[in-house]
């Protein structure tokens, strides 16, 4: 692929280049410099959307368990959460601004862990809801809040079902800052908490010489990640994007997301109080053929479908830009816990799917060109787009993640719906005996009826029946 054939993209320094140096400069006669660390391109863009948000919010990724009444001991479960903030350097990361460039300074191992009393009329679910709404810019990227249900469906949930006929349960909700963490880092997590709530463990009990293990194996990823992200960043990889991204450009000009208006589209930098979301769900059978690499184009496929359908008869041309998060650590780099991901633009155009699978097998052999380099491509080579994404996909394995047990009790997943988006809709595929569908939506963004339309047709190819027979749960 030669970038002289696509205008605009030339040989110059990219973002990644220019932002190390700008790092290296203003961290020279830094006073402590084993306590400082660049920050790696995922990093960049979440740091960057929690400048603009409403209060500095950062981007929370919540799990949300269901244990029987009593389980949760929160001092022991303290102690737990600031051993694993003692042993994993991404938990005790500070964002920070040094000379005008974007760093992670790391800190004195700290865990916050709250039980959250309801308000009156509150449900447990609203009440955790509204903590990870009012999280603050200040304190730790790892919290836990624990809160009482008192029945066995939260209807204020979205229907959420707990795993008590009695209904005495108590949710506990592990949250993380989207910028210390990605899907391998909660397994680890997961299995990491139980080990240390099961022994009794704190922060005293890390030995130093495997606190400065985990901390030097913590940089050398972070730079490892960075190299990677380097040479991903070629002019010859910037030109497959900016190919890639060029025909969906041209069908949708300056047209605004799916069902969207520009006055609605800046809501969430114009007002403290987020967007409302709708949800769906529903389950569904894996296929004898759906193993992780097999699924994941279809689920593309049927994505780009609902995308389509959210459009609806305002821009029946349009070909919308989804986003999916992927990657993981460079191959060389050790198995710290950390953000080592990428957001993967996909134009969801209508094709085959052996067409959209060989697409899709090529875009992961440039999956570590970072997003916004992505978006400078594009605009180099006079595509109109701004780098705003129609929709998000993720995808987890839940092999991946052991179920959190605290002594000796397994807690039940469950899901709260309801909180703010960063798309006008997502899609959320949990891959485990089953697959688990969820579907949320903008409000302002989407009407209701045109959602329950594109969810039928997501569940519909993803089930391999015709659309409006799947399931809706």
């Amino acid at each position: 692929m030669d970038p002289s054939t696509t205008p605009g993209i030339g040989t110059g320094t990219s973002i990644t280049e220019q932002y190390l140096a700008r790092y290296e400069k203003a961290a020279a006669g830094v006073g402590d410099p084993a306590g400082l660390l660049p920050v790696t391109g995922a990093q960049r863009r979440f740091l960057l959307a929690r400048r603009l948000a409403p209060g500095g919010r950062p981007d929370v990724v919540p799990l949300f368990f269901a244990f029987p009444r009593g389980t949760v001991d929160v001092e022991r479960l303290r102690a737990a959460a600031g051993h694993l903030a003692a042993v994993h350097p991404a938990l005790r990361m500070r964002p920070d601004v040094l000379r005008g460039a974007p760093v992670q300074r790391l800190g004195a191992p700290t865990a916050q862990v709250e039980r959250v009393v309801p308000r009156p009329g509150e449900s447990a679910t609203a009440a955790l809801r509204r903590t990870l709404l009012e999280w603050g810019a200040e304190g730790p990227p790892f919290r836990l809040f624990l809160a009482d249900a008192h029945g066995s469906l939260d209807p204020q949930g979205g229907g959420v079902p707990l795993p008590s006929a009695a209904g005495a349960v108590e949710i506990l909700a592990l949250a993380l800052d989207h910028a210390v963490c990605d899907e391998q880092s909660l397994g680890r997590i997961s299995a990491d908490l139980a080990e240390a709530y099961e022994h009794r463990l704190g922060p005293g009990d890390v030995p130093p010489h495997r606190a400065a293990e985990e901390a030097a194996g913590y940089r050398e990823a972070v730079h490892l990640q960075l190299d990677a992200e380097k040479r991903a960043s070629r002019p010859e990889s910037l030109a497959y994007w900016a190919r890639r991204i060029a025909p969906a450009s041209a069908s949708t000009g300056a047209a605004s997301a799916p069902g969207t208006s520009t006055s609605t589209s800046t809501s969430t930098s114009t007002t403290q109080q987020p967007r409302p979301t709708g949800a769906l769900r529903t389950r569904l059978p894996i296929r004898a053929d759906d193993g992780r690499a097999t699924a994941f184009p279809v689920l593309l496929g049927a994505c780009g479908s609902a995308a389509r359908a959210l459009a609806g008869t305002e821009a029946p041309d349009r070909t919308p830009l989804l986003g999916y998060p992927w990657g993981g650590r460079p191959a060389a780099a050790p198995d710290v816990l950390g953000c080592f991901l990428n957001t993967v633009v996909h134009p969801a155009a209508p094709g085959a799917p052996d067409d959209l699978t060989t697409t899709w097998w090529d875009d992961l052999d440039h999956a570590d060109t970072p997003f916004d380099e992505v978006v400078r491509a594009a605009r180099s080579a006079a595509v109109p787009w701004s780098g705003r994404l129609d929709g998000l996909l993720t995808f987890e394995d839940l092999h991946r993640r052991p179920p959190l047990r605290l002594g000796g009790v397994a807690g039940r997943e469950v899901h709260i719906d309801g909180r703010p988006l960063q798309a006008p809709f997502a899609v959320s595929v949990s891959y485990g005996t089953d697959l688990l569908v969820r579907m949320a939506w903008d409000r302002d963004a989407v009407p209701d009826g045109r959602a329950h339309d594109a969810f039928a047709r997501l569940t519909a190819e993803l089930a391999g029946e015709p659309a409006g027979h799947a399931p809706v749960g």
